[in-house]
């Protein structure tokens, strides 16, 4: 037993040193870092080529990657996206760091080499020394991991509260503007915060990498973990954060001495248990009703900032000539390409059926949900199950799973309706992960990596027929979508869109935010079981939560709220991995994804997306042209003319 207590507050602390940065950035800046892991993942990455690859000493790749390598990533990013986050929306906020927690990783990756199943050092000598106190088994790592914490947590406590320096970062907690006026440059001291944290994201990488691996997967784990530990401390207090960290890490540990580790039991519970440790707290927050979104900086902050930063700004062109000029061009596609590239559209379209509940979550209900594609991966599963095991037509597997699904988005959408949207986020994330880890690696739905076997309806067998079905099945619910924008609800809708607090007052925040789940989680699973049919297999492992948050950053880079953006980025995403594969060399594979991701990462600038930016672009330009002709003296075009 003292041997798993060991291993687990080893676990914990490395939890608990990732819980520590996470507090202290969003304390300081009102900014929660979802890309936390990726973070971690490229320091760690630039400490394995420094030891490994290039054969430098120990210390001193330990020294460059994490204390000079780490900050100066942190100033970096803080230049390039956090400093424009501080009073943006809590929308912009996470799907800005969403972005960049996508594009990092596959950019380390372009930089430095992908690697495959490395096994990564810590920061201990090779061999790892082993120790046998009390008859436990430690190794040199977990002490190293032991007195990394400690470092942490004695440094951290006596800066923040008994020097010059910690003041500073305290008064800038309260209020920015307050500091600047006090003498104090707000920015120095932001970056400094962004420095140290990028640092502890490195050491947490770095130490976690032995057991985790030297992966995304593993480092944005461990991001997803360390959130349990500071929704328990209601993002703010540290002491809290890091308590509940180690004591997760021990329960982790300990439960797997109850359990057979080759067990496909195991292998569920004891990658949810952080999970569940965050859904506990989060419920309970949501219980005692202190789970709402608390506003960044001072009241002088938010006077003398001249940008309506809180509200939401993302719009949709008017007009219906580019919609239907996309969905014809869409429409030819098939008709014109091989059965390749045929199927790679359709798989796009059915995708961007999908994305089409992002748009009714995000871009009209201004909900951050985060397990739109556990929603498109619930009705997929089903609606193969219903398919193969049961018999029934494929089409009507697809709707009826989706209709089954949705009773599971309006109890979601019901726990979180006194969250704010940050804590909706963790909420929504943590049910995607509690789902792949409980539901979708069941036997039965998993079946070794195989998933479950989706046929196609007879008459539409080849990926040309499939994709004009497809196709029609996205213009139907888009046609909805669009109907209900312009209804009553719609209206209401945008109501609680633009003021919460005010659409409450007329009693609208329940009933709308469950219509809008409800529709968007049916539009999800009947998205999920096209892709099962794009596929021909209803495969687990394509809803994969940290899959989903790619999904959301295609979706704001070209635009989270006209419907026709869903279609532009499903195709996107389906076909221009393949182009770069096909035509470019195979170290330029990743870079849609980088694009993607950077995208999102625009949004600080850009909230609209490409499709609303570009069309308030060429409205611009038709008013200069309009006003050069003015004062020509000629004619000058209708207004309207343009669309």
């Amino acid at each position: 037993m003292l041997s798993y207590v060991v291993a687990g507050l080893a676990l914990g602390a490395v939890y608990a040193i990732a819980a520590a940065s996470l507090v202290v950035t969003h304390v300081s800046s009102g900014v929660f870092n979802f890309a936390f892991g990726a973070m971690a993942f490229a320091v760690a990455r630039f400490y394995y080529f420094l030891y490994v690859e290039q054969g430098w000493p120990l210390p001193l790749a330990a020294v460059v990657a994490i204390g000079v390598f780490g900050p100066a990533l942190g100033v970096l990013l803080y230049v390039v996206l956090f400093r424009h986050l501080r009073l943006r929306s809590p929308l912009v906020k996470i799907v800005a760091t969403i972005g960049l927690s996508v594009a990092l990783p596959p950019l380390v990756d372009l930089v430095l080499g992908r690697l495959v199943n490395a096994t990564a050092p810590g920061l201990a000598p090779q061999p790892v020394a082993v120790y046998r106190p009390f008859g436990a088994v430690v190794d040199m790592n977990q002490l190293i991991t032991y007195a990394g914490l400690v470092v942490v947590l004695i440094i951290g406590t006596v800066l923040l509260r008994f020097t010059d320096l910690g003041l500073k970062v305290r008064a800038l907690v309260d209020s920015e503007a307050l500091t600047a006026m006090s003498g104090v440059s707000p920015t120095r001291v932001s970056v400094g915060v962004w420095a140290v944290s990028s640092l502890l994201a490195g050491l947490a990488g770095v130490l976690v990498a032995p057991t985790a691996g030297l992966s995304v997967d593993g480092m944005t784990f461990l991001m997803a973990a360390a959130f349990a530990a500071v929704v328990a401390a209601r993002l703010r207090s540290l002491p809290t954060a890091v308590a509940v960290a180690l004591a997760m890490g021990v329960v982790t540990s300990v439960i797997q001495r109850s359990l057979d580790p080759q067990s496909a039991l195991s292998a569920q519970i004891v990658p949810s248990v952080p999970f569940l440790f965050m859904l506990v707290f989060l419920l309970a927050h949501a219980v005692r009703g202190r789970a709402g979104d608390s506003p960044a900086g001072g009241a002088l902050d938010r006077a003398v900032r001249a940008e309506a930063a809180g509200a939401p700004a993302i719009t949709a062109p008017s007009g219906f000539l580019a919609p239907l000029a996309t969905l014809a061009v869409v429409g030819c596609l098939p008709l014109v390409l091989d059965d390749f590239w045929t199927g790679l559209v359709a798989t796009g379209i059915a995708l961007a059926t999908a994305l089409l509940s992002g748009t009714l979550v995000t871009g009209e209900g201004g909900m951050i949900w985060l397990c739109q594609i556990t929603f498109a991966g619930l009705g997929a599963l089903f609606a193969a199950d219903l398919t193969t095991n049961s018999g029934w037509p494929p089409l009507a597997a697809v709707l009826v799973s989706a209709v089954c699904v949705v009773p599971v988005g309006v109890v979601l959408g019901l726990l979180t309706i006194r969250l704010g949207n940050l804590y909706v986020a963790l909420v929504t994330l943590t049910f995607g992960l509690l789902a792949q880890n409980l539901v979708f690696l069941r036997d039965r739905f998993y079946n070794s990596g195989q998933g479950i076997y989706m046929p196609r309806p007879a008459w539409a067998l080849d990926n040309r027929s499939f994709a004009l079905l497809a196709l029609a099945v996205f213009a139907v619910l888009g046609l909805f979508v669009v109907n209900l924008r312009r209804s009553t609800a719609g209206l209401a809708v945008t109501a609680v869109r633009w003021s919460e607090a005010g659409s409450r007052t007329l009693g609208l925040g329940v009933p709308v935010k469950v219509l809008v789940s409800a529709v968007a989680t049916f539009v999800a699973a009947v998205g999920g079981g096209l892709l099962a049919l794009a596929y021909q297999s209803a495969l687990p492992d394509s809803f994969n939560p940290f899959t989903g948050l790619v999904w959301l950053a295609v979706l704001v880079t070209v635009g989270a709220r006209p419907v026709v953006g869903a279609l532009v980025a499903g195709v996107a995403f389906a076909v221009l991995p393949s182009v770069f594969q096909t035509y470019l060399p195979t170290r330029w594979a990743e870079i849609p994804v980088i694009l993607f991701g950077l995208g999102a990462v625009m949004l600080a600038r850009n909230p609209e997306g490409i499709i609303a930016m570009h069309a308030r672009q060429l409205r611009e330009l038709e008013r200069w042209r309009q006003g050069r002709r003015a004062r020509a003296g000629e004619p000058s075009t209708p207004e309207g003319e343009l669309v």
